[in-house]
């Protein structure tokens, strides 16, 4: 049998509550973005005594990407910009491992790195440039037909279903951050999408990625690179 919880849901942060000390979990190719949402299977120790952590103490962790994609370092070097996500859901597995959800609160950029604590590392994070990600969706308008129909051509040249229906009554932001987050590009790809100023220029760069991507010689080196 596993064990498991959902924490009682939570107020939206005030920007007062948000911590001086973060943990972080540095993840090649991962993204997270505001209100965006995140399963991860935790096993190694480190991260197993982190999730304990923040589970206790307001149940933020920093998501933030290593600025090298393949490296043997134990702590490898990150991006200075990351996004907070608060853990919504909490499951146990009779092997140990911790399934947990993240819901994107805020993004931060990190003034510090502190001390490893039980194994992990943690930073101090600076919110200032980044407070309007807190609150509810953002309802920027885009250019939702041209989203469409680069997307279709992308999703086509991947073998990738998709249900039109329910991708045509997403709301912008759900749209634009699930595509960025779901969407196989290159972590720096991904990271200039996390860093893009609001949602229409996040909008704007992953329709120009999702363009490059559907280039004959694209598709071509694509192709090369699984076999």
């Amino acid at each position: 049998m596993s064990a498991a919880t959902t924490p009682p849901p939570a107020p939206a942060l005030a920007p007062s509550a948000l911590p001086e000390v973060l943990p972080i979990f540095p993840l090649t190719g991962v993204l997270l973005l505001p209100r965006g949402r995140l399963p991860l299977n935790i096993f190694e120790p480190r991260y197993l005594a982190m999730v304990e952590d923040a589970l206790g103490h307001g149940r933020l962790i920093g998501m933030v990407q290593p600025t090298v994609s393949e490296t043997q370092e134990a702590f490898p070097p990150v991006y200075h910009i990351g996004c907070a996500g608060r853990i919504t859901s909490f499951t146990e597995t009779e092997d140990g491992r911790f399934l947990i959800g993240l819901v994107g609160v805020c993004r931060f950029t990190i003034t510090e790195e502190l001390p490893i604590e039980r194994g992990y590392r943690r930073v101090r994070p600076d919110w200032e440039s980044y407070l309007a990600d807190i609150g509810s969706t953002d309802e920027t308008e885009i250019d939702r037909d041209k989203l469409f129909g680069i997307l279709r051509h992308y999703f086509k040249l991947h073998n990738i279903a998709a249900d039109w229906n329910a991708v045509q009554n997403t709301n912008n932001e759900t749209l634009v951050s699930s595509l960025a987050m779901i969407c196989p590009l290159a972590p720096n790809e991904k990271q200039a999408l996390l860093e893009a100023a609001d949602l229409r220029a996040r909008a704007e760069l992953l329709m120009a990625l999702l363009e490059m991507a559907s280039m004959p010689q694209a598709a071509e080196v694509e192709g090369g690179a699984r076999h």
